[in-house]
């Protein structure tokens, strides 16, 4: 990689005109020494500008050095969200700690999927974000298209996302657009170090609840569950008649559990199906996907009762719709 440094605020970060990427080395902090991989690539919920911010505060101010990969027009070398075939750098992945993956749909070649595969059968530690749930859709003759959020095959059935993260897309529980989401930590999840420094009603987010099955498979433990608010503001009421329903029971939007792949290594995973980049506008949600990142390292014992999630930089997110990524936009303008 070549990697010109400027100084990023407590931080280092390093990226050249021609880099497709991303690197944020990192402060001080507890992180230091680990290697996040912040991987994105979905047309609707801006995982480009979510996960560079949420790599920004996990460098500056928790330690980690973190590498932000993008889907990226070969042509233009320009962040293209729509472009679903190409997210280059993924080989940051051979050398990472932990991979944060919030794309949808994409259907990669084989030669960017055998690094995902390859991480994955090392039993190393996931955090999805929202349509990481349904990550990938590849052909059946890509080498890896058992990873596809509708794979029918019995030992990898509906793939990466029931399979790793434990579940894939079933439906909008929540009215999209118009139903927002308010968490509650669940009780018996209050003394779990994730949840550390979050009270009922400190994440909040305009993206809707996801549905999911229940229970959730193997040994997942919910965290947090999704309230379904009639608007989309933090203090919208619940909903009500018809849609009362829809909170019971409210589905998780957070929850822990542990993967294996090909019968490997086995590896921790904590998965929420909120992550829009206007989701992290909620300290809250800042708050549990920092906390959850110690956590996937092993590092749960060095969470702070109450992490600095305060945004660096400037972040003015933009509303989720699909095609609505800002154009003309290269890794090294961020």
């Amino acid at each position: 990689m070549r990697l010109a440094a400027l100084v990023f605020f407590c931080g280092v970060l390093t990226a050249t005109a021609a880099d497709p990427w991303v690197v944020i080395e990192g402060g001080e902090g507890p992180g230091k020494g680990k290697h996040v991989v912040l991987v994105s690539g979905d047309e609707e919920y801006r995982s480009e500008e979510g996960l560079t911010q949420l790599a920004r505060i996990l460098a500056t101010h928790h330690g980690f050095t973190c590498t932000v990969l993008y889907a990226i027009d070969p042509e233009s070398g320009e962040i293209n969200p729509m472009n679903q075939k190409n997210i280059p750098g993924l080989e940051a992945l051979r050398k990472a700690d932990l991979m944060v993956i919030a794309t949808r749909f994409r259907n990669l070649p084989d030669e960017q999927m055998q690094e995902i595969d390859a991480y994955l059968k090392a039993g190393k530690p996931v955090i999805g974000l929202r349509t990481a749930t349904h990550a990938f859709a590849l052909p059946k003759e890509s080498r890896f298209a058992r990873y596809s959020w509708n794979n029918k095959t019995d030992t990898f059935t509906e793939g990466f996302g029931r399979q790793v993260l434990g579940e894939t897309w079933i439906s909008h529980h929540g009215h999209h657009g118009h139903e927002s989401t308010r968490g509650l930590v669940v009780p018996e999840a209050k003394d779990h170090p994730i949840v550390r420094g979050i009270k009922d009603g400190d994440i909040w987010g305009p993206t809707d609840v996801y549905g999911v099955r229940l229970p959730l498979p193997g040994d997942s433990k919910p965290l947090v569950l999704g309230q379904v608010l009639e608007g989309m503001t933090p203090d919208a009421p619940v909903v009500t008649g018809a849609d009362a329903k829809k909170n019971e029971p409210m589905m998780p939007i957070a929850w822990t559990k542990t993967y294996a792949v090909d019968g490997g290594p086995t590896g921790r995973v904590f998965t929420t199906t909120m992550g829009s980049s206007t989701d992290l506008a909620s300290a809250g949600l800042r708050r549990l996907l920092v906390n959850a990142a110690y956590w996937a390292v092993g590092l749960e014992e060095k969470i702070p009762p109450a992490a600095n999630v305060d945004i660096v930089g400037t972040f003015e997110p933009t509303p989720f719709k699909a095609g609505g990524h800002k154009k003309g936009v290269k890794p090294a303008d961020l």
